[in-house]
């Protein structure tokens, strides 16, 4: 993902400040938009996703989410949030969300810090990799309930379907 070796490998307080050297070293669009926040903009497969971090000194806290470039209609709300219980009965880490705001699917995770020195360079990798691939398995879920007229159970098993080879 990185080249670790260009990164600082030490511990930080704010574990914002080692992911904005590793956005930049992926040539990502960022705002660091101040010692707590950061929005970050990466390219995926079926979209661009809008990745948003936020740090919490107070309670040692980092909580991040992924943001899908898909609105939900309201009428395909209920739809959705049957997709989102299934989809999270998959995971091993996050979860998945509506942004209620912008009425949007999300990936979301939360790292508690309290107590350790930091985060490395890996650990934010993964969690970052971890989300990505995450939203990417499951885009075409959203995409079959929202447009393609699918139930959420029919939805995510064609979308967990795993292809051999290439047409």
């Amino acid at each position: 993902m990185t080249d670790r070796l260009a990164l600082r490998e030490s511990a930080t307080a704010n574990p914002l400040d080692l992911l904005e050297q590793i956005v930049a070293a992926n040539d990502w669009t960022f705002d660091r938009r101040g010692d707590d926040e950061m929005a970050v903009e990466v390219p995926g497969r079926w979209c661009d996703y809008m990745l948003h971090f936020t740090w919490c000194g107070e309670i040692s806290a980092m909580h991040f989410f992924c943001a899908f470039d898909l609105k939900v209609p309201g009428p395909r709300k209920a739809a959705v949030h049957e997709l989102l219980a299934l989809a999270n009965e998959k995971l091993w880490l996050g979860h998945f969300g509506i942004w209620t705001e912008e009425n949007v699917p999300v990936f979301r995770h939360s790292v508690l810090l309290r107590g350790a020195s930091g985060l490395s360079v890996e650990a934010l990798e993964d969690m970052v990799d971890i989300a990505i691939t995450e939203c990417e398995r499951f885009f075409p879920a959203f995409q079959f309930v929202l447009w393609g007229g699918k139930t959420p159970a029919d939805a995510l098993a064609a979308a967990m379907l795993e292809c051999a080879g290439e047409a």
